[in-house]
């Protein structure tokens, strides 16, 4: 009988939620909540550990919680290790990339894991680990499982790993020569792919090419001295009891706060709830962040027309490109009601 060892966030590993999220590093024999359904679908071979850390814990002490799992695992034997599915958590997939490398490094065993293609730790982590295609909530947990399952058993039984659409795995960048069942040589398919794209004919190409989005340069302000300025950051400036709740990475939330009365911004009233960098200094003076206190002074000097009222926050640690934009795309309304027409995005 193999052995396999499952990492969990505080979550899936039944803590609790958003308030467990600070939940130290902790090992369990045996099994603990999805590891039931993963433990069963695997072919002579049981989950012997069940690790579990909070996704805060591991985004604010990688390092600690890291060197506290792999702790866990010196005198523990085991085959694989499998972390998750972790679905679109962005917090609890980069979670999951990290640990499966620090065990892959040290102990040189096969790790899995599973993810939705918007979550962060995709691309972080996808060439240096089996990262499966998963759903984008819980509601995919069975099927994601089952693929787990069905990449480990095929790994424990020392099958053949094919190719990454065929396993249903993010790409890894790595090329294998293979001899084609068709025979077809590269030219002949080259031709075919050319005079199916100019018949107009749907056609794959052997070679995907990245699709990066391309953004406009906005227009210059034509005069800064009357302009109403806004100030927007990435680098978690928020009121001391975070009121919107925003994640300390992968954050799906922002909030707006008011600065009307304020010529900068307090320590102890506000501070940086970034997970990505050492918070002491920012703690200190917020606005070595946010730098409400040189702006202000600007507005004094006539040097901008206006500061807006309030300054817009989120972390950009780990946000997925779709949550960014779905958090710009709350924001814009404020800002155009407000008249801004020029903004300053501030990050760390």
């Amino acid at each position: 009988m193999k052995k396999a060892v499952l990492y969990l966030n505080q979550f899936f590993g039944q803590i609790g939620g958003e308030d467990k999220a600070d939940f130290e590093p902790e090992i369990r024999e045996g099994l603990v909540g999805p590891g039931l359904q993963l433990d069963k679908l695997l072919d002579n071979t049981e989950i012997t550990y069940t690790i579990i850390c909070g996704d805060n814990f591991m985004g604010s002490n990688t390092d600690e919680a890291v060197d506290r799992v792999l702790g866990f695992l010196e005198d523990k034997e085991f085959d694989i290790f499998f972390a998750g599915p972790a679905f679109q958590a962005g917090r609890y997939g980069v979670a999951c990339g990290q640990i499966c490398k620090a065990v892959k490094d040290k102990f040189g065993v096969e790790v899995i894991t599973s993810m939705h293609e918007e979550n962060p730790g995709v691309e972080m982590f996808k060439k240096e680990m089996y990262i499966l295609k998963g759903g984008n909530s819980a509601g995919k947990m069975r099927k994601d499982l089952s693929s787990m399952a069905s990449l480990g058993n095929k790994i424990l039984n020392v099958q053949k790993v094919l190719d990454a659409e065929t396993e249903g795995i993010f790409e890894r960048g790595k090329r294998h020569q293979v001899w084609r069942e068709d025979n077809v040589m590269a030219a002949d398919r080259a031709v075919d792919m050319i005079v199916k794209k100019l018949t107009g004919q749907n056609f794959v190409s052997e070679l995907e090419i990245p699709i990066i989005e391309k953004v406009d340069i906005a227009h210059a302000v034509k005069d800064i001295s009357s302009a109403n300025v806004a100030l927007v950051t990435t680098g978690g400036i928020v009121p001391v009891d975070n009121p919107d709740r925003i994640q300390s990475a992968s954050a799906t939330r922002w909030g707006r706060y008011n600065i009307s009365n304020m010529d900068d911004l307090k320590s102890g009233v506000f501070k940086t709830i970034h997970a990505g960098f050492d918070p002491a200094v920012a703690n200190g003076d917020p606005d070595v962040i946010t730098p409400i206190d040189a702006l202000k002074e600007h507005e004094k000097r006539g040097n901008i027309g206006k500061l807006h009222e309030y300054f817009y926050s989120t972390v950009g640690t780990g946000t997925t490109q779709g949550e960014a934009v779905k958090m710009a795309n709350e924001m814009i309304p404020y800002l155009k009601d407000a008249n801004v027409n020029a903004i300053i995005l501030v990050s760390t």
